[in-house]
């Protein structure tokens, strides 16, 4: 299946489409705040059941959300693998430091005080 020239079009479409079997992508976009994605993580579930064999792409400066480049890598990966169904989240879902990694568990992440205590499902 190609892709083409617009990647982000093209993971939209398979995320509209919903179930339609395993493998399964999923993609989830995390940020110092709502409104900018300094991180994506994408899994790739073979089987019902299986652990996701994830991968993740970083910004410093822009939102992955809008790089091409970054948007292309995505859809290359989960084509690679065959996938057949795309979760894909609407909105940023949380910060993108990993608790027990970036900062001790139990705590609110230091650098992203915007998700202290907010709830990451919400609109607000």
């Amino acid at each position: 299946m190609k892709i083409g020239p617009q990647p982000e079009k093209w993971l939209r479409k398979k995320a509209k489409q919903g179930m339609r079997g395993y493998p399964v992508g999923t993609i989830a976009f995390y940020g110092p705040d709502r409104d900018h994605a300094s991180k994506v993580a994408v899994g790739v579930i073979a089987y019902q059941g299986a652990e996701a064999d994830l991968r993740r792409w970083f910004s410093e400066t822009g939102d992955v959300r809008k790089d091409a480049a970054i948007l292309s890598a995505i859809a290359e990966h989960l084509r690679s693998r065959g996938v057949h169904s795309v979760n894909m989240v609407d909105r940023i879902i949380g910060c993108p430091h990993e608790e027990g990694i970036d900062y001790p568990e139990g705590e609110s992440c230091p650098h992203c005080p915007y998700w202290k205590g907010r709830d990451r499902w919400s609109n607000d």
